[in-house]
C-alpha cells in the first residue's frame, strides 16, 4: 500500500498564499490556506494508505487530524524539500501539496500496477501530485520549481529515467483570488468553499 505525503506550510499570516493579497488581507489569506489544508488532510485521512505523513514547514495546529506522522521540511529549495520527503519513504509513495482542496480520496487511491510513476499536472504549469513506486530523490533534485514549465520538466525527468508514467487528472491550484473562486465552485461543500463564502459575507472578495 502507498504512503501518502502532504507537503505544507503552517498557515500563518504573511507566510502562505501571499498571491491572494491584496484581494484578501494576510490574515484572510492564511484562513483560506488553513481551510485548504484542512480539506486536503481530510481527503488524505479518508484515502487508503500504508502511512500518512505531513511534511511541514512550521508547527502543527488543531487542523491536523489524527493518524498522521509529522516530519519537518529540510532546508533548501522546493526541489530539495520534495526530494527529502521521498527519501524518507521505503516503498511506494504519492506526494501532494496543500493547494488543491478539491481533491477527493478517490483521486488519491492510486496503485502502480503497470506503472512506475503517477503524475498530476496543474493548470498553472506545475504539478499537484507525484507518485513513485520506488522513491528516488534524484528524480526531483534540480527541477526548476514554481515556473510555468515545472510540470513539463518534472514529467520529462520521469520519462527520461525510463519510468512508465500514469497521468492523473489535471487540477487547478489555488494561487490567486480567481483560482479561489473556481476551486470553491468545484468543491462547494468543503471547508475552503465555506471559508471563502464567509469572507464574501464579511464584505471582501
Amino acid at each position: 500500500m502507498t504512503t501518502l505525503l502532504v507537503i505544507a506550510k503552517e498557515p500563518r499570516p504573511g507566510r502562505v498564499k501571499t498571491r491572494l493579497t491584496p484581494s484578501f488581507t494576510p490574515e484572510e489569506a492564511a484562513a483560506l490556506a488553513e481551510a485548504a489544508l484542512t480539506d486536503t488532510l481530510r481527503a488524505v485521512a479518508a484515502a487508503p494508505a500504508r502511512r500518512r505523513v505531513l511534511v511541514l514547514d512550521g508547527t502543527a495546529g488543531p487542523w491536523l487530524p489524527p493518524g498522521f506522522d509529522v516530519v519537518p521540511q529540510c532546508a533548501g529549495g522546493l526541489d530539495e524539500r520534495l526530494a527529502a520527503a521521498f527519501a524518507g519513504c521505503d516503498g511506494p509513495a504519492l506526494l501532494i501539496g496543500m493547494d488543491t482542496p478539491q481533491i477527493t480520496p478517490g483521486l488519491l487511491a492510486v496503485d502502480f500496477d503497470g506503472y512506475d510513476a503517477c503524475f498530476g499536472a496543474a493548470e498553472d504549469g506545475g504539478f499537484w501530485a507525484l507518485g513513485l513506486a520506488e522513491p528516488d530523490p534524484e528524480l526531483l533534485r534540480g527541477v526548476p520549481m514554481s515556473t510555468p514549465i515545472t510540470g513539463a520538466v518534472q514529467r520529462a525527468r520521469l520519462v527520461a529515467a525510463g519510468l512508465r508514467v500514469r497521468d492523473l487528472p489535471r487540477l487547478r491550484d489555488v494561487d490567486t483570488s480567481a483560482d479561489a473562486e473556481a476551486v470553491a465552485a468545484l468543491a462547494p461543500h468543503g471547508c475552503f468553499a465555506a471559508e471563502l463564502a464567509r469572507l464574501r459575507t464579511a464584505g471582501r472578495r
